[in-house]
């Protein structure tokens, strides 16, 4: 090897190192990353000022729109005749609809809790308990009082679907879907003591 080709590898492997020294600094020179934005706070919680009692829905909502439900569909014997009472007009089955909006609506305000039995506490008939024996059950079943509520709602979708479907025979087994989900909470929470005629 030439004392020239020595020096040329000489000079290569300086300027090399030269290169790789310039950017390692200016890596060091990089600002930094930003910090990554702050996490939102939680969502405050929800506060709901309860108003009306579960007699007050029940008096409003739930049998209002119940009995209009099925009254909607039915085959009436007289002595004119077999009437078969159903929705006919697209404003006939709109009323009813908004009915069945209501009974679905109404179970989520019965699911809430902390809300009262009622405003006042009449003394009961036979078999039933009374507006603070009813509320002390609730509080202490409240899963099992929301089922059931959710079970009447579950009967109100069949009759908004069939509804929607402008079917009145599925309007009419929702109805009695309806019926069974009102009983059945009734003889949890209002009449558990009455009695009922053997089978």
């Amino acid at each position: 090897m030439t004392l020239r080709q020595s020096l040329t590898h000489t000079d290569v492997g300086a300027t090399v190192a030269a290169a790789l020294t310039s950017l390692a600094g200016l890596a060091g020179c990089s600002p930094p990353a930003a910090p990554p934005p702050p996490a939102a706070p939680p969502p405050p919680a929800l506060t709901f000022h309860l108003t009306a009692t579960i007699q007050d829905l029940m008096d409003a909502q739930i049998d209002p729109s119940a009995d209009a439900l099925w009254d909607a569909v039915a085959f009436i014997a007289s002595t004119r005749g077999v009437e078969d009472r159903k929705p006919r007009t697209d404003e006939e089955w709109k009323a009813v609809r908004t009915n069945a909006v209501t009974l679905i609506e109404a179970a989520n305000l019965l699911s809430m809790p902390g809300r009262l039995v009622a405003s006042n506490d009449p003394t009961p008939k036979e078999g039933e308990l009374n507006a603070a024996d009813m509320g002390r059950r609730i509080a202490a079943t409240q899963a099992g009082f929301v089922q059931l509520a959710r079970n009447l709602q579950a009967a109100g979708l069949r009759a908004l679907s069939a509804i929607d479907a402008k079917n009145p025979d599925a309007l009419m087994e929702a109805g009695g879907a309806i019926d069974e989900a009102c009983e059945a909470c009734h003889v949890t929470y209002w009449y558990p003591n009455q009695r009922r005629p053997a089978s």
